[in-house]
């Protein structure tokens, strides 16, 4: 399911015009993204956690060039469902 038919699923089902879903749901990702840019997790109750997740430093290997790299520690965006929503998931995909 694209962001559009995520848009149009939501316009249907309230009513409301997709301009004003469209400018919402844009609103609800910006937010969640300037949240996590600053170092905060966002928490939303039955659905999931937007987390970030700070990853070690560790040695890789180039292997065309057969040298050794070390990629600095870094932080990346995580997303944790919800309990609630992964057993739903699980009793309805049978």
């Amino acid at each position: 399911m694209t962001k559009a038919e995520i848009i149009a699923e939501i316009s249907n089902k309230t009513g409301l015009e997709k301009v004003d879903v469209q400018e919402t749901v844009e609103a609800f990702f910006k937010v969640v993204k300037n949240a996590m840019i600053g170092g905060e997790n966002v928490y939303v109750r039955g659905f999931g956690s937007f987390v970030v997740k700070q990853r070690a430093e560790k040695t890789a290997r180039n292997i065309s060039k057969n040298t050794a790299i070390i990629i600095p520690a870094h932080f990346v965006p995580s997303f944790k469902p919800a309990k609630i929503f992964v057993e739903k998931v699980k009793q309805g995909n049978k």
